[in-house]
């Protein structure tokens, strides 16, 4: 199994645990990670490699976001990235109280990549005829990404897992389904 961490994070595979093919043929990212798994698969393909399946785990989603959203993110991570990544993280787990996670340095070429990333129906298309599971998780309680945007995107190409009141780690508060 090989995969992508999301936007300034590392090792949080763990959040996914319940979920994750953990095959040698299975390709997973998560968030800004997914975006990251699905063009190392596309490249696979090409090169006549073996993948089996492709898990999508809350999947970074802005195509839907106005122009206006998009700059004013890049404006925020510019102005300060410390304070930027710290309400990132807040936002990935809210509602519920943020956990520590680890960190990697970002860019602001990444953001505007995850913020800018167009998702093709056509690229996923050709991987599911090629016999490639998608799967694609998505929290309804997600404060990060257009949820039903990307609902309703990848419902058509993908087997979608919605999971109602979790948040962008897929996470639910104790004792609620």
């Amino acid at each position: 199994m090989k995969f992508y961490s999301g936007f300034s994070l590392k090792n949080e595979a763990c959040f996914f645990d319940d979920y994750l093919d953990t095959s040698l043929y299975c390709v997973s990212g998560f968030s800004y990670g997914a975006l990251k798994a699905l063009e190392y698969t596309k490249e696979q393909v090409r090169n006549g490699k073996r993948i089996d399946r492709l898990q999508l785990f809350s999947p970074v989603f802005f195509q839907t976001k106005q122009e206006k959203f998009k700059r004013i993110q890049e404006l925020s991570y510019k102005k300060s990235k410390d304070k930027y990544l710290e309400q990132f993280l807040v936002g990935c787990f809210a509602p519920y109280v943020p956990q520590k996670v680890e960190q990697v340095t970002t860019s602001s070429e990444e953001l505007h990549e995850l913020l800018n990333y167009e998702w093709a129906t056509a690229d996923l298309v050709a991987l599911k005829n090629k016999g490639i599971a998608i799967e694609v998780y998505l929290g309804g309680g997600d404060k990060i990404i257009d949820v039903s945007g990307a609902q309703d995107f990848f419902l058509e190409i993908a087997t979608v897992t919605y999971i109602k009141n979790a948040n962008h780690f897929l996470q639910l508060e104790e004792g609620i389904k």
